[in-house]
């Protein structure tokens, strides 16, 4: 008796997901930048899809480049990805704080965390977005310099970072996955209280 074809289902939120960063990620650069960018998206369309069931318990993601890094955070705290435009500086503020945002009239702040990892800078594009991560009540936004879109990992995967990384870095990781995308320890950094600014206003 043959043996009968497993069919893996379609995980229609993943997809969902996954379009709407994209469409979000709307990119208008330079042609270095963008076959950068279409390169790694090429990579992870040519990925086999992998089953999401029990046996193999997955954590959804929402990659993008930092660096000429590939990083990732856990899709479940982020709430939206916005396009960086009309920044607010905010004055004697650290220097990753890169400043405020109105996102339909609610003010975010936005962490440059190239710097506050003291990472290789770069000029702001028209690929830089904005991840706004909500933890517990607090929401930042995070920079990132491209939005590559949401993928499940599986937990197996992801290894421990200790080794590989010191300094700042290494206190807010969970780890790397196989792909080498690094999974940062989103609740860690946005509960950081280096990150919460305390505005306060007179009058």
């Amino acid at each position: 008796m043959a043996e009968a074809e497993r069919i893996t289902p379609i995980d229609w939120d993943n997809i969902y997901h996954r379009l709407k960063t994209t469409q979000a990620a709307g990119e208008q650069a330079g042609p270095e930048e963008t076959r950068r960018i279409l390169r790694a998206r090429a990579r992870q369309l040519a990925l086999e899809p992998r089953e999401t069931t029990s046996d193999f318990p997955c954590v959804a993601v929402v990659e993008f480049w930092l660096a000429s890094e590939i990083y990732c955070v856990e899709l479940s705290a982020v709430r939206e990805i916005f396009p960086l435009r009309e920044l607010t500086p905010v004055p004697c503020t650290p220097p990753f704080v890169l400043g405020l945002i109105n996102i339909r009239g609610q003010l975010l702040s936005v962490i440059d965390i190239k710097k506050f990892f003291q990472l290789p800078e770069k000029g702001l594009t028209e690929l830089n977005k904005v991840i706004v991560v909500s933890i517990e009540g607090f929401e930042i936004g995070l920079l990132a310099d491209a939005v590559l879109g949401v993928k499940a990992i599986p937990l197996s995967e992801i290894q421990p970072s200790v080794h590989l990384f010191t300094g700042v870095q290494a206190e807010y990781l969970k780890g790397v996955t196989g792909e080498r995308a690094i999974l940062l320890d989103i609740q860690r950094l946005v509960m950081d209280r280096q990150l919460i600014i305390s505005e306060q206003v007179d009058g």
